[in-house]
């Protein structure tokens, strides 16, 4: 089966933390197909660029693509005019304007792929057509 991750999830799988027992299994399972947004890349690198972020090991920004598509064998998602299409009718959720999680769940509910995400905002979208699945 196909899934896609969000960025807190490429965070997690990068620092080998807080993935629960349940992803971990979906992570793990050879017959999954596990997608990354290439927004989620790009808000990683910004997040590393800008020191929001620190992880535990060295990584330099040439090496993030290897990381991501070798090490972890995600396969890139790229934003497409469709997937910017559903984000312009996606409707705000109360509390939560973050533009890339927007483009993030929007790729997820064209696609019909499950998203998984630690994200506690997430769940107000599923009324919107996104199945998601909580990294609790």
């Amino acid at each position: 089966m196909r899934y896609l991750i969000d960025t807190n999830i490429l965070i997690s799988i990068v620092e080998d933390d807080s993935i629960s027992n349940d992803v971990r299994a979906i992570l793990d399972d050879y017959e999954s197909i596990i997608f990354i947004s290439s927004e989620s890349i790009k808000e990683f690198v910004h997040l590393l660029q800008t020191g929001r972020i620190v992880l535990k090991k060295s990584l330099r920004m040439l090496d993030v693509f290897d990381l991501i598509e070798n090490e972890f064998a995600l396969h890139v998602k790229y934003v497409t005019k469709e997937h910017l299409q559903t984000l312009s009718k996606l409707k705000t959720v109360e509390g939560h304007n973050d533009p890339s999680d927007r483009l993030i769940i929007s790729q997820a509910i064209t696609e019909k792929i499950p998203l998984i995400s630690s994200d506690k905002k997430f769940p107000k979208y599923t009324k919107f057509g996104l199945d998601l699945i909580p990294n609790r």
